[in-house]
């Protein structure tokens, strides 16, 4: 069951809020925020796009709130985003009656501070669009935003990425302006992303992509969340990013699990700098679209990777072992592959107390799987037929990266409170 006792109090549902002792990156790497705590209830009590009573209007409140629900059922963005950019709120999707509160057609994006999202689902589609039209919603996006939480939420069908963390790369004189200044202390905790759709929409054609950390994007706690049936980025971390991926399972990725890649001509002019990673206590299973010799991590571009990585379970759909980490044009031993490439980048193995949360025991991996299909997305203790099936075909080892949510039996039908 929900844990009630956080609906007032603007707590996340998370017990990895803290403080790490990591001198590299800014103190307090870790997400700390109440949300919306002391201030003032906002009910949603319609399912309205917009409007009086509706969920957009309430992120658009000002000053501290808690957004509480007195209606459930299906939000239509009709191919429209909702922007969250006043501070300081909570989104207690708990509170809504059976069966949740889905958004369908469009996403959500954060463009602010202390913000809490927790039990809601986001499923955004193709909306009816042509293939290569131009439609590319996220499931969820942050924007510049810090001080997020995103915990016990579902992600399906994104066109883009499904649940990422963003900014701009390099606003400011070096460095600690770059981190300041684009999204950090965001954490991702107990979320079903999955099936974000491959050949749709998306103007440049095939995508399917999980969570992208952009380049200097910083303390991004990525923990027990399942990522399902995605192409690529479980999650992508780009130059210069923090990033800590404890406990997650992931499931028939394509082409790439997670990623750690600087782009050297996107960072033209500038000093390159290391990015940091924990990859501990996950679990990859292969499937259907798992391509040949992929492994948990792939690292190459250019610039440095402080790593620490341990106790990781990868196999194939056959059952055979799969490697934690593997390297595209460049390996950590300083050798080329094979061809006339000469390495710009090495993993340097670091100890987990580098980039550890402050106050998190993390599971071992062996009963990670367990752990996570019990507890992550919008609603665990009573799941709609979409995230029962995705969780379903997770344990059996089945599901495939998909196009269209129509392969799938299309969007939830609307109901009007």
């Amino acid at each position: 069951m929900i844990d009630r006792r956080y609906l007032l109090t603007g707590l996340a549902v998370t017990p990895l809020i803290g403080t790490s002792a990591d001198a590299w990156a800014s103190p307090g790497l870790y997400t700390s925020t109440r949300g919306g705590h002391g201030g003032q209830i906002l009910r949603v009590t319609n399912l309205n796009p917009s409007g009086e009573g509706s969920l957009k209007a309430a992120l658009e409140a000002t000053g501290p709130r808690i957004i509480e629900f007195t209606v459930g059922g299906v939000i239509d963005l009709d191919k429209a985003s909702l922007d969250i950019r006043e501070p300081f709120v909570t989104v207690a999707g708990e509170t809504a009656p059976d069966p949740g509160i889905t958004l369908i057609k469009g996403g959500v994006r954060v463009a602010t501070q202390d913000v809490i999202i927790r039990h809601i689902a986001v499923r955004p589609g193709s909306a009816g669009m042509a293939k290569g039209s131009g439609f590319e919603p996220d499931g969820l996006s942050i924007v510049g935003g810090h001080d997020v939480i995103i915990d016990h939420c579902s992600f399906t069908w994104a066109v883009d990425e499904a649940l990422s963390a963003s900014g701009p790369r390099f606003e400011g004189a070096g460095p600690d302006d770059w981190r300041r200044n684009t999204s950090h202390r965001i954490t991702f905790s107990h979320n079903l992303i999955a099936e974000s759709l491959h050949d749709a929409s998306h103007a440049k054609g095939p995508h399917s992509m999980g969570s992208l950390v952009h380049d200097n994007v910083t303390g991004v706690l990525i923990y027990a969340n399942l990522y399902a049936h995605n192409n690529e980025r479980h999650p992508l971390v780009k130059g210069g990013g923090q990033c800590a991926v404890i406990n997650n399972v992931f499931v028939n990725p394509g082409h790439t699990c997670v990623q750690y890649t600087l782009v050297e001509d996107q960072w033209a002019g500038r000093v390159i700098e290391s990015g940091g990673m924990i990859l501990r206590g996950n679990v990859m299973r292969g499937g259907a679209d798992t391509r040949a010799g992929l492994a948990m991590l792939t690292f190459g571009g250019t610039g440095d990777l402080r790593l620490h990585a341990a106790d990781n379970i990868a196999t194939y759909a056959d059952g055979q072992s799969a490697p934690i980490i593997g390297y595209y044009q460049a390996r950590s031993d300083g050798h080329d592959t094979g061809d006339t490439y000469k390495p710009k980048a090495f993993i340097r193995s670091v100890p987990k107390e580098m980039f550890w949360p402050y106050g998190l025991r993390a599971q071992p991996a062996e009963r990670v799987e367990a752990f996570v299909y019990t507890t992550c997305g919008a609603r665990p203790d009573r799941r709609d037929a979409i995230d029962a099936r995705i969780i379903a075909q997770a344990r059996a080892g089945t599901g495939r990266i998909i196009h269209s949510e129509q392969e799938v039996g299309g969007y939830p039908i609307q109901t009007r409170a």
